[in-house]
């Protein structure tokens, strides 16, 4: 049996996912083919005219069939860019998404001194994503990260030696904000925040993300009752907290942070202009900032 050149192999698998209502049927074939050969997007173009290996055919045979049931490319893969960076991902972890790069994005607007030596934890930490990324921002920072889910520790563990940050961060299990006291000058945090009734209704994309990652009960701020009010024992005075926030929460949030002696400093929105992270502050404000309305 003639094995398919790297040119037909990708028309047809771009027709299939294009077939079953994928997307992005091209881009999402190109990824898995080169992660199929063990090659770049580049190589694969170089070499169209080439025969698969039985093994990269299998392989992508494999890959696309994952695809064609809706798994998401970086679930395939088995890891995901976020910030730059390569970050591993299991069925333990949420597959970080763009949107989260809001928090990155407003606690670099706020600190300048890239070479502070920063207290950071980070509340739900996953893959460690927000964590690893702000470390790899600030190179005197020292990070831990929180997560009741021993599996993610791992996973998060796995990143932190990939990025070679073993000797700034470390993951504990715990639940929210009773696992440790502090102080600490950074929270970030991004908590499940889905609502009941947008869980029934998520994308097959989402539902292979972990639920307990992504479900925050009847109105989505379950996870956000326990955490707040546990911050202000957390933070240094004058530190600073990022919670990433849904769609319409972001009023209810604030409130809660103000309940628990937090001062609003901004709303952060993400590349589509929605409200997606809130930044507050405990004690003494250090310097302007940003003031935004939560209405």
């Amino acid at each position: 049996m003639t094995r398919p050149t790297v040119g037909q192999a990708l028309v047809d698998a771009a027709g299939k996912l294009r077939f079953a209502g994928i997307d992005s049927p091209r881009l999402d074939a190109e990824l898995l083919l080169a992660d199929a050969v063990g090659q770049s997007r580049s190589w694969l173009f170089a070499n169209d005219a080439g025969s698969l290996s039985k093994h990269a055919a299998e392989c992508f045979d494999r890959h696309v069939l994952r695809r064609l049931g809706h798994e998401p490319v970086a679930r395939i893969l088995g890891r995901r860019e976020f910030w730059s960076l390569e970050f591993e991902i299991s069925p333990a972890v949420l597959d970080p998404r763009p949107d989260s790069e809001t928090l990155i994005e407003a606690v670099l607007a706020r600190v300048s001194d890239r070479s502070a030596n920063l207290r950071i934890v980070d509340f739900g930490a996953g893959s460690g994503c927000l964590l690893l990324a702000l470390l790899s921002e600030f190179e005197n920072a020292f990070g831990v990260g929180v997560d009741r889910d021993v599996a993610a520790l791992e996973v998060a563990r796995r990143n932190t030696a990939r990025l070679a940050c073993d000797d700034r961060a470390f993951f504990v299990a715990g639940d929210w904000g009773a696992a440790l006291a502090g102080p600490f000058d950074i929270v970030v945090s991004n908590p499940p925040y889905l609502t009941s009734y947008e869980m029934a209704s998520a994308s097959p994309e989402v539902r292979n993300d972990p639920r307990v990652a992504l479900d925050g009960g009847e109105d989505g701020l379950d996870a956000f009752r326990v955490l707040v009010p546990d911050l202000p024992s957390c933070l240094t005075e004058g530190g600073l907290v990022f919670l990433e926030v849904g769609a319409g929460q972001a009023q209810a949030v604030g409130e809660m942070a103000r309940v628990a002696g937090l001062e609003i400093e901004a709303i952060a929105c993400d590349l589509a202009g929605r409200y997606r992270c809130i930044v507050a502050r405990f004690g003494r404000n250090n310097g302007a900032v940003e003031k935004k309305r939560l209405d």
